[in-house]
């Protein structure tokens, strides 16, 4: 697309991560550009200097494997000042320069305050847009089309038309999977672990988190994250001094050790450990990068809560940290910063080569 950019959403407050690893992500893929964000916004735009340089980027840019960005998508300039008698038309006009047959169509707001208002406001848009995309000849349903429309709007009457790949790229708008507060469990945290499963795990977890699957939850009470697993058939060790939810105790599932989850060594090794214990990432990522490495578990999730300043420099501190431990053998690590997560990231690590997310 001519004059292509990068559209990411992201927390606010957050900016400057994002701002950050796009432009890291940038100069290893030998682009230069510049960012546009303004803070507290849940957005900015990357715009290289050579749009040639743009459209291979936007290409190459692997959506599933970054921090901070929630969703990243190819965007051409704003459309600003939209007729708001007549938005759907000039939107459509822009989508069909993009192409002709998309997977999805996504319309999407920042996650602020203001952006949730808008939202309502533009609900009514969407099926006069449908409407104005099949005039255009546009087809936004296209299974087997291999990117995603993206109409992100900042203001009611200025918008990005944009595109993402279907492959690596987020499945949900503006990169949110819509979670319920499950019914029993003792902790709204149990709802960052849902994300992280399918966010992290993906499309495998079903294979990967099976009735009978043993598992170690670090830090457990009052056992948000132990009810997910749980919840999914695992059989489940609760490791932390403090107490845990009567009604999991009662499923049979659960063996509660009142003991501190850094001196803690499974007897035999386990298929799973989670983590969500308040300490320093790093003390908290040495851990879980032991477990993996040495083989007390299969796999790994875990929680890392970030300083307030040098949060992108923590988070390269953490792949270090775990590079170290496997000392040159293979191993996957995903880390997202999730809708859940506040000021903190969310970890995946196995050995070996990582499973389609």
């Amino acid at each position: 697309m001519g004059g292509a950019g990068l559209l990411a959403l992201c927390r606010a407050g957050f900016e400057k991560e994002c701002a950050q690893e796009l432009s890291a992500f940038a100069a290893g893929q030998e682009v230069e550009g510049y960012v546009r964000a303004k803070p507290g916004a849940a957005w900015l735009t990357f715009h290289p200097h050579e749009p040639k340089a743009g459209e291979r980027l936007a290409r190459r840019v692997p959506a599933a494997d970054l921090v901070f960005p929630r969703q990243v998508a190819a965007c051409g300039p704003l459309l600003a000042d939209l007729p708001v008698g007549d938005r759907a038309r000039p939107i459509a006009e822009a989508a069909a320069g993009l192409g002709t047959r998309f997977h999805a169509l996504f319309l999407e707001t920042p996650d602020t305050n203001e952006g949730k208002a808008l939202a309502s406001l533009l609900r009514p848009l969407e099926p006069h847009l449908r409407r104005a995309l099949a005039c255009a000849g546009v087809e936004c349903e296209a299974q087997e089309a291999a990117q995603r429309l993206h109409v992100f709007f900042p203001g009611s009457t200025a918008c990005h038309v944009a595109v993402s790949p279907v492959a690596g790229g987020s499945p949900w708008p503006m990169g949110i999977p819509r979670l319920r507060m499950p019914r029993g469990a003792p902790s709204r945290s149990t709802l960052k672990l849902a994300e992280a499963i399918a966010v992290l795990v993906g499309e495998g977890a079903a294979g990967r988190l099976r009735p009978g699957m043993t598992a170690v939850d670090l830090g457990a009470s009052p056992g948000g994250w132990t009810w997910q697993l749980v919840h999914r058939g695992l059989h489940v060790t609760a490791v932390d001094n403090g107490p845990m939810d009567e009604s999991l105790l009662e499923t049979g599932q659960v063996r509660h050790r009142r003991e501190d989850g850094f001196r803690f060594r499974p007897p035999e090794p386990v298929d799973w450990m989670v983590c969500d214990m308040v300490e320093s990432p790093s003390r908290v990522c040495a851990l879980a990068a032991r477990w993996v490495a040495e083989g007390w578990c299969g796999e790994a999730i875990f929680n890392l809560k970030l300083p307030m300043k040098k949060r992108w420099e923590e988070v390269q501190r953490a792949r270090g940290i775990v590079a170290e431990a496997f000392a040159g053998r293979a191993h996957a690590l995903r880390l997202r910063q999730l809708y859940h997560d506040r000021e903190e990231v969310t970890a995946w690590l196995a050995p070996g080569r990582a499973p389609r997310a």
